[in-house]
């Protein structure tokens, strides 16, 4: 298991965290998202969106459950399990089509993690300050050793 931690200072650092990990993902990667409300997880997205190159309106998905931006490199699948009972109801959600072609974002993560193999987990805490956030990113999978060795 490889585990990075991250201190940053406020929103720009965030958005430059998500912009270096765009620089690295691929078709068919995962990133499972987890904090508390209103630690920063749909800004992260939305900072990642546009680092891939779209200029879409992100918004939480919580009441959609999935929303998806088409980008440069291929959609991104943005779903919120926060109201999911399992990986089992993530399933019957027909939205597997994504997982291959596209790169996939799904905030309160831990609640479906099992359903994939290998997902980069982003643990977003807050800080010392109201703008400050600590990021545990961790992954079990060696396709994510280098991704966290890039990103200071």
């Amino acid at each position: 298991m490889t585990e990075k931690h991250i201190t940053i200072a406020n929103e720009a650092d965030t958005a430059r965290i998500a912009s270096a990990l765009a620089d690295h993902l691929r078709p068919g990667d995962v990133i499972l998202l987890d904090g508390a409300l209103a630690a920063g997880k749909t800004f992260f997205t939305r900072a990642l969106v546009r680092a891939l190159g779209s200029d879409e309106a992100v918004t939480s998905p919580t009441y959609t459950i999935a929303n998806i931006y088409e980008t440069p490199r291929g959609p991104v699948l943005h779903v919120d399990a926060y109201r999911l009972k399992g990986a089992q109801e993530f399933y019957h959600l027909g939205l597997e089509d994504y997982f291959d072609s596209g790169i996939s974002v799904i905030e309160w993560g831990e609640r479906i993690g099992d359903f994939f193999d290998a997902p980069l987990s982003i643990r977003i805490g807050f800080g010392e300050t109201d703008s400050a956030r600590v990021l545990t990113l961790t992954a079990s999978n060696p396709r994510w050793t280098p991704v966290l060795e890039a990103l200071t």
